[in-house]
């Protein structure tokens, strides 16, 4: 049994192609490189209004989802899919971007608010604030007037490079996560910076 209990991980972008290669796709780079770790693969379903692919860890199906609903309504997808599992928001994680960390840095945290994030917005309007993120830091432009075009465009090859590196760490510490708990999953990831 897992420490964790997560039945769904969410990672949040943006669908289409000139989407694929952008900062505010960080969630989707992260289920991506998980489903290509489990060798899962994903499936578009309209009645969760995404990809969905289920991989097993420890024993434990997983649900992973990519809404195709726009980052602003990216409620709306996990609420189909939580209402469907009969999945409770502590056993949801939700992978996003975040200004708030430097590029490269990543971090579990379990509730709070959106932070101007729009499908964190969305997520809470539809199942609540009580479910687990993974935070992973994409740097501020600096300016709040650029934000959107900021979260919305390719990072610099270097910035990018920091991203996926965070990302496969990540991977590494959702298994002591889900094994172990966040404290131990963050101890790990704050040791190997």
């Amino acid at each position: 049994m897992l420490a964790t209990p997560i039945k769904i991980i969410v990672g949040l972008g943006n669908p289409g192609p000139e989407h694929v290669l952008t900062r505010h796709n960080a969630g989707f780079w992260f289920v991506d490189a998980l489903a290509a770790r489990l060798d899962g693969r994903f499936r578009s379903h309209t009645r969760f209004h995404g990809e969905i692919c289920r991989v097993t860890i420890d024993g434990e199906e997983i649900t992973l989802l990519k809404p195709a609903t726009y980052m602003n309504r990216s409620g709306l997808a996990i609420r189909a899919l939580s209402d469907y599992l009969k999945v409770k928001p502590l056993e949801t994680l939700v992978v996003h971007d975040e200004l708030d960390l430097p590029v490269g840095d990543v971090r579990f945290k379990l509730g709070g608010g959106h932070g101007g994030h729009n499908g964190l917005r969305d997520t809470i309007t539809h199942i609540g604030a009580d479910f687990w993120r993974l935070r992973v830091g994409i740097g501020h432009p600096g300016d709040k007037s650029q934000v959107i075009d900021y979260v919305l465009r390719r990072a610099p090859k270097d910035e990018e490079e920091k991203i996926l590196t965070s990302i496969a760490s990540s991977l590494d510490a959702l298994q002591v996560f889900l094994r172990e708990g966040a404290e131990k999953a963050m101890n790990g990831l704050h040791q190997k910076k």
